[in-house]
């Protein structure tokens, strides 16, 4: 009898390797397709059977998943990233297996015709416009006013994505999507968003179920990096409520409905406004924390509809988990990390998870990349999970030596820097 198979179309280092561990519990042997598996580190711990394809060529994807039945029983299809979701929906389709609407997907992962599509159907939206080139951007946010948000129409994790407060900050983040620094997959299409200022809360769902909604904070702006985030959010019932049903509208909007969804929204004076709807499961911490706070894992139970498997939604005790987000407040090469194992030793502590190693060369970005890695606590209560997590952040240390600048000679001085973190964020 031939081996149940879960193909893996790409992957990320946070939930990749959760799918992974995840499907092997269910008994399936985990297949990742992608155009460059080594940028995957999971792969070689966990022995992971990992092919080299162009993702990007629907034809070579339907030809190597053919090869692949000659010796394994394909149970499904998925993958956990925007940029190939849309040809997982194909792909299914292909070959008779189950997944997301295709056309529902890509109308999603257009952050333009996804506005048109809420803002038709009468979901709270900011004011937005489209433009391709700096005299239309320009314009754009003098017509809707700073300051605006702008970002890429296609993308994710925040790459590209910047509040502009003035317009020096608008003609220097113009010049950075438009100078050949930002890497585009086709012809640059830009959005440009009205900043809807407020909290900022993730609904998580699974079909039409809202499973929970979490609350983040964000680094120092203009950037959107995630800080701490809290799962479930501080709502009241009538706050939760509102979410929920406007979540519930994006999902007719869009057409989605099948399998996971995460709504981003901030809540302004006109109360919960949405700023993205990701047909996915949302990345980072999330799954882990609402995994800690409720007990469901929303991974595993993803992988049980791709495979034709009745799932279970059903919370299994009430926990309040956060994430804390390591970052650092500057570029260089990191000399020493210290204090995880202790870290992690703390009672409470969930996880301790760096992305680095010393003599990483720290570049940063702007957005989530800037993560070095992360500490997960929870507990029956928000204070005794903040206060927990506290504990274990403060017990971990690092040192970068910035890059020499141009004409110094000899080494950099040696800075230690101890975990920069703001209250609050993912």
């Amino acid at each position: 009898m031939a081996r149940r198979a879960l193909i893996l179309v790409e992957g990320t280092r946070s939930n990749g390797p959760l799918y992974v561990k995840a499907a092997r519990r269910i008994g399936l042997h985990p297949i990742t397709l992608s155009a460059d598996p080594t940028r995957y580190d999971y792969h070689a711990g966990e022995r992971l059977e990992a092919i080299q394809i162009d993702t990007d060529n629907f034809e070579a994807l339907i030809h190597e998943c053919s090869r692949l039945q000659a010796s394994y029983d394909i149970a499904g299809i998925t993958g956990p990233v925007d940029s190939v979701y849309p040809t997982v929906g194909k792909l299914c389709r292909h070959f008779d297996l189950p997944g997301p609407n295709p056309a529902s997907i890509d109308r999603c992962c257009d952050k333009f015709a996804q506005r048109q599509l809420l803002a038709e159907a009468g979901v709270p939206i900011p004011d937005y416009r489209l433009v391709a080139n700096a005299t239309e951007l320009a314009g754009a946010a003098a017509e809707i006013g700073l300051p605006v948000v702008v970002k890429p129409a296609v993308g994710s994790g925040s790459i590209g994505v910047r509040l502009c407060r003035n317009f020096d900050e608008l003609a220097e983040h113009t010049t950075y999507l438009l100078g050949g620094k930002h890497i585009w997959q086709s012809s640059p299409r830009i959005l440009v968003e009205e900043f809807a200022q407020g909290p900022y809360y993730c609904a998580e769902i699974m079909g039409n179920e809202v499973i929970g909604i979490g609350a983040s904070d964000f680094g120092p702006s203009p950037h959107f990096v995630f800080r701490t985030s809290t799962f479930p959010a501080p709502l009241t019932d009538d706050e939760h409520t509102r979410i929920a049903d406007v979540s519930l509208r994006c999902l007719q909007a869009l057409g989605l409905g099948w399998g996971p969804t995460c709504i981003e929204f901030r809540w302004t004076k006109l109360g919960p406004v949405v700023i993205e709807v990701n047909p996915r499961l949302a990345g980072g911490t999330n799954p882990r924390r609402v995994q800690l706070a409720c007990g469901v894992d929303l991974i595993a139970e993803h992988i049980k509809l791709v495979i034709g498997q009745e799932w279970n939604l059903h919370r299994r005790h009430s926990q309040v988990a956060v994430a804390r987000l390591l970052v650092p407040d500057h570029d260089g090469v990191v000399d020493w990390i210290d204090g995880v194992s202790r870290a992690a030793a703390i009672s409470g502590v969930a996880e301790v998870k760096l992305y680095i190693e010393p003599k990483t060369p720290i570049v940063r970005k702007g957005d989530y990349r800037d993560c070095i890695g992360h500490v997960i606590a929870a507990s029956p209560s928000r204070a005794e999970t903040e206060a927990i997590l506290q504990r274990a952040v403060d017990l971990i240390n690092w040192s970068i030596t910035p890059f020499p600048t141009p004409g110094e000679e000899g080494s950099a001085a040696h800075t230690p820097a101890p975990a920069q973190v703001a209250p609050g964020t993912s």
